[in-house]
């Protein structure tokens, strides 16, 4: 038990504002109780929250563990001239490079990041296709090392041969047979209809849903088109996909009016990741006539949910229909996608601690305008994960942080080495 004393709490559901003391227990999905009096409460650990804010932490719902060692790394054999090319020289190069101590390193340095920056749960898109057996573990160990809950999957695709599909989707179901994880496809132009067909059936036999990337690009609906004379989320609800709330639909960018109304009308989810989306010049996000079931990610680009909500905030001021409130609602709506499917980790003993000291008053009326313009993850002082601290005083608690970056080091030098081959 942690008891949280004199903290600032902020439902995050509600923005309502209540000064209180919090109890918080251990375990998944358990709760935390507000008490007055803390004279005779028993606690393995106190926190005096005086002056700070106390509210859920954060989820990502689309992130890439493999590209942690990316940043920094030289140019590629050839200057990328369109999206696949840019999947080509840089992403298809980096995860062929990988081995067991680099998604290691990749896993654990990315679950660090997450955590100091508020982050307690992370839904994960791997792809390692020279290294699939037990990928899933390795980073699923990593995770829980760091005390960072997930959702993960491996990225089936037919772009590496039949062999490496199926190897794909048997990754895929070794893990469901004992994790809660998702069966995860890289997207339609590289997935053929006999893959396709496998993937959704393994869907089915777990109960589970697709983590999959949709219309990123002009070249997914133009490849669909010419190859299965459809579009790409008229190809996956053909294949009954969108039927499943697990769904997660990546990117959604080049998509026509019955897509729209297909996905509103669907049990699905769409994951908009603005800041991958301007680094690849592939278009702007806009969230009309997809409904409310949108989440937002990272797509491997950085572990900062805060950052990127203010992104696809600003950027969409001008290209989507997003304002302070469905902002903040995208920010959140991942917690409903967790809850919705009864997925473990996120349960409301997950807290962030934040030292945010305004030089204006912060209140229920004027939250999300220091939601947006103020609160960043500089001011994330403690991270509590399944009732457990695992970032107290900015700190990494549950490992050495140092050791893994030198670790994380060296391992960037042989993938970059690796790729030039």
């Amino acid at each position: 038990m942690i008891l949280l004393k004199n903290a600032t709490y902020i439902d995050w559901k509600t923005l309502e504002f209540k000064k209180t003391n919090i109890l918080v227990e251990k375990g998944s999905n358990r709760k935390i109780q507000f008490i007055d009096n803390t004279e005779n409460q028993q606690a393995d650990q106190t926190i005096d929250c005086k002056g700070k804010i106390v509210t859920k932490s954060f989820a990502n719902g689309h992130h890439h563990v493999y590209s942690a060692l990316a940043r920094g790394m030289g140019a590629p054999k050839k200057n990328p001239e369109n999206f696949y090319e840019i999947l080509q020289y840089i992403w298809w190069t980096l995860d062929k490079a990988l081995d067991k101590e680099m998604i290691e390193a990749s896993a654990l340095s990315t679950a660090i990041a997450c955590a100091k920056a508020g982050t307690t749960f992370v839904i994960d898109h791997h792809a390692s296709p020279n290294l699939i057996e037990g990928s899933l573990d390795i980073i699923a160990k990593a995770f829980d090392k760091v005390g960072v809950n997930h959702l993960l999957c491996y990225e089936v695709t037919d772009r590496d041969g039949e062999d490496k599909a199926e190897k794909g989707l048997s990754e895929t179901e070794n893990y469901l047979k004992s994790n809660q994880g998702l069966v995860g496809l890289h997207a339609s132009f590289t997935v053929g209809n006999e893959t396709m067909k496998n993937a959704a059936d393994l869907m089915n036999k777990f109960n589970s849903g697709f983590h999959i990337h949709v219309a990123e690009d002009l070249y997914d609906q133009r490849h669909c088109n010419d190859n299965y004379n459809t579009r790409v989320i008229e190809r996956l609800n053909d294949y009954g996909v969108l039927d499943s709330s697990k769904t997660i639909l990546g990117h959604c960018l080049h998509i026509n009016e019955n897509e729209r109304n297909i996905i509103q009308s669907s049990k699905s989810f769409v994951v908009q990741n603005m800041e991958s989306n301007l680094n690849n010049k592939v278009g702007y996000f806009n969230a009309k006539g997809l409904g409310d079931r949108i989440i937002l990610g990272t797509d491997g680009m950085h572990s900062d949910m805060l950052q990127s909500v203010k992104s696809a905030f600003f950027v969409g001021q001008e290209f989507d229909t997003i304002d302070y409130p469905s902002a903040y609602e995208r920010f959140r709506k991942v917690h409903d996608y967790i809850k919705l499917n009864q997925f473990d980790g996120d349960g409301e003993n997950n807290l962030v601690i934040l030292d945010y000291d305004s030089p204006t008053e912060i209140n229920q009326n004027n939250f999300l305008g220091h939601f947006i313009f103020g609160i960043n993850s500089n001011h994330v002082n403690d991270v509590i994960s399944n009732g457990k601290i695992i970032v107290k005083d900015r700190k990494i608690q549950n490992v050495n942080e140092s050791e893994i970056l030198e670790f994380s080091k060296e391992q960037s030098k042989h993938l970059w080495k690796k790729m030039q081959q």
